[in-house]
């Protein structure tokens, strides 16, 4: 089995839509490789409301999505999508 890339993305101070547009664009960069399995985009934010504005916009594209509390904020893990 191959080793998911974990692929790290910072989108800390910024509020939505911003927060979601920077999302989008960094999970449409990578879209193939996560679709392909081959990929993880974790994505840190400190806005809560991002917490449920990607998780819904990458569902929408069929990918997963966890998110998990932090000490200083949220951790939202894209992958590829359960068939």
């Amino acid at each position: 089995m191959n080793k998911v890339k974990i692929e790290k993305f910072d989108v800390y101070g910024q509020v939505c839509p911003s927060t979601l547009l920077l999302a989008l664009r960094e999970v449409n960069r990578l879209q193939d490789e996560l679709h392909r399995g081959e990929v993880q985009l974790d994505i840190r934010t400190d806005n809560r409301f991002a917490t449920a504005t990607i998780p819904n916009a990458v569902r929408n594209m069929g990918f997963d999505a966890k998110v998990r509390k932090e000490e200083d904020g949220y951790l939202i893990q894209v992958c590829a999508g359960r068939d």
